[in-house]
């Protein structure tokens, strides 16, 4: 029974603290007048800084996916990277800090979206 908990309680996590972080958003989107990309902006700002003061790094060692695929997960990401490339290559890792973290996510969904374009097409909307 203890093997079965370890396996599945990551699960649990990551769907809980993803699905809660999902809830928080799709209420800002319900009651308030924000827009959906202020929203998402402000979801990426709250995990720079989140990730800055040191307080989303359990956040995504208890939840693992659940924690870093939310959009806050790319702003702790942005931190994460300017953090290790300030303590490796002194102020200009805050400009290529960012750029090197993220670039195989962003290489990725680049790809993928050309992909996905070549197999589907695309309609207006009416």
């Amino acid at each position: 029974m203890k093997a079965f908990l370890d396996v599945f309680l990551p699960f649990v996590w990551a769907f809980l603290i993803g699905g809660a972080l999902c809830v928080i958003a799709q209420i800002l989107i319900d009651k308030t007048a924000l827009s959906p990309a202020r929203i998402l902006v402000a979801y990426v700002v709250a995990g720079v800084l989140l990730g800055a003061i040191g307080l989303y790094e359990p956040i995504v060692k208890l939840a693992g996916a659940g924690a870093t695929v939310p959009l806050t997960g790319f702003g702790y990401l942005i931190s994460k990277g300017v953090r290790e490339a300030v303590e490796e290559k002194g102020l200009l890792g805050a400009l290529t800090g960012p750029l090197t973290s993220a670039a195989g996510g962003i290489a990725a969904s680049l790809v993928f979206g050309y992909l996905a374009c070549l197999i589907f097409k695309g309609k207006p909307k009416d």
